[in-house]
């Protein structure tokens, strides 16, 4: 029998519900009104309001959602390296990390928050922007909180583990009238940005054939959320499959009208008990390309293959945070590796700033959740699902 999921002291379904966040609400649980309990000595650059240059540009604040590792090693550091926003609050169920956070970042403790007190953020001017990093499955009650406290969201992929929750979280952010964006750090990466404009643009004339594939091998504790099919929603399409499914999207500019999927075998049942260990599926478009894909947590891969009338690409590794190698027929890409998040966060407050629609909103995240529903379908049923 698999150990209790997720390092937290409840069953999963309170869990999934937010009542296991209780865990210390008390120690923290309701935000300071002064600043002069922070931290003596620490220095606050990052967390300035404004820059430090002559110019005064306005910084946007974000308050973090859920602190493993995701916000530990890539969103907080990268929080240091934006030029439009800030690292300035956290919300938390884990007392002991709001402690080494608030010493680390020099975060004010009225900025500091528990799942139980997280919709006091509203009256909270150092904030503008929530960013949701928490299971899937909790995507959805945590975008929609966030919304009601009149404060921007941006919610990690996938956006939910439903179209209908996708669909409501769209709703309570046009309700509370704040933008909403998704987590596709890689519309800001100049190599993928460097696809969309070979595929889109027909630089190597129409594309005819595409190859994804992102992988690797799960050696995480057994008791990880990402193997709860309640809050992952799934296995490595979920997690890893979806950089598939935008990466055939935007390399092409359509949105795919079919698809053929198949499960692979479970080899590790003590891992895979509930969710897919391993998936390919074939994705048609409207213009006559299939983009072949497949996404594992038993298998190393990332790659994004493009092959036109004239040419063809290449990105590999493709869909990890640096790294990122590019080569076209023609030659390498000779392209710079970005702190994908910084730039991420950076083009989302800067929507905010100017009011603009974000490039990577909440409908291109119903979009893709709605794919990979149908993938899901086609390989439990067998079937060709179209998509529409």
């Amino acid at each position: 029998m698999k150990m209790q999921k997720y390092h937290i002291d409840q069953n999963r379904r309170k869990f999934l519900k937010g009542f296991s966040f209780a865990l210390g609400a008390t120690a923290f649980g309701m935000p300071l009104l002064s600043l002069a309990s922070d931290q003596a000595g620490i220095t606050r650059n990052k967390s300035k309001r404004y820059d430090s240059t002559s110019s005064g540009v306005k910084k946007l604040g974000v308050a973090l959602v859920g602190l493993g590792r995701y916000s530990t090693n890539q969103l907080a550091p990268a929080l240091q390296e934006t030029e439009k926003c800030y690292l300035s609050g956290i919300v938390t169920g884990t007392p002991s990390k709001a402690g080494l956070w608030q010493k680390k970042y020099g975060i004010s403790e009225k900025n500091m928050y528990n799942y139980q007190t997280m919709d006091q953020i509203r009256d909270n001017p150092d904030i503008d922007i929530i960013y949701i990093v928490l299971p899937n499955g909790m995507h959805a009650e945590y975008t929609i909180k966030a919304a009601e406290t009149g404060k921007h969201v941006i919610c990690e992929k996938p956006m939910a583990t439903s179209v209908k929750d996708c669909q409501q979280m769209i709703d309570a952010c046009n309700r509370n009238h704040v933008k909403l964006s998704i987590g596709y750090r890689l519309h800001f990466e100049p190599h993928h940005q460097r696809v969309m404009e070979l595929g889109q643009q027909e630089l190597y004339g129409p594309v005819k054939k595409i190859e994804a594939a992102d992988s690797f091998v799960f050696q995480r504790d057994p008791s990880s959320w990402r193997l709860d099919k309640e809050l992952a929603g799934g296995g490595p399409l979920m997690d890893l499959g979806i950089y598939c499914v935008q990466g055939a999207i935007y390399t092409l500019g359509q949105e795919p009208i079919a698809v053929t999927a198949n499960f692979d075998e479970v080899t590790r049942p003590d891992y895979f008990d509930e969710v897919e260990q391993s998936i390919k599926w074939q994705m048609e478009f409207p213009d006559g390309a299939v983009a072949d894909c497949s996404s594992s947590y038993n298998d190393s891969a990332s790659r994004l293959y493009g092959k036109a009338e004239r040419g063809w690409w290449e990105l590999q590794p493709s869909f990890g945070y640096g790294g990122i190698r590019g080569r076209t027929s023609d030659g390498p890409m000779n392209l710079p590796n970005v702190n994908q998040q910084a730039r991420q966060m950076d083009a989302f407050a800067t929507c905010i700033l100017e009011d603009k629609q974000s490039r990577v909103p909440g409908e291109m995240g119903l979009r893709d959740v709605r794919i990979l529903m149908a993938i899901y379908e086609a390989a439990r049923t067998g079937n060709k699902v179209k998509i529409g």
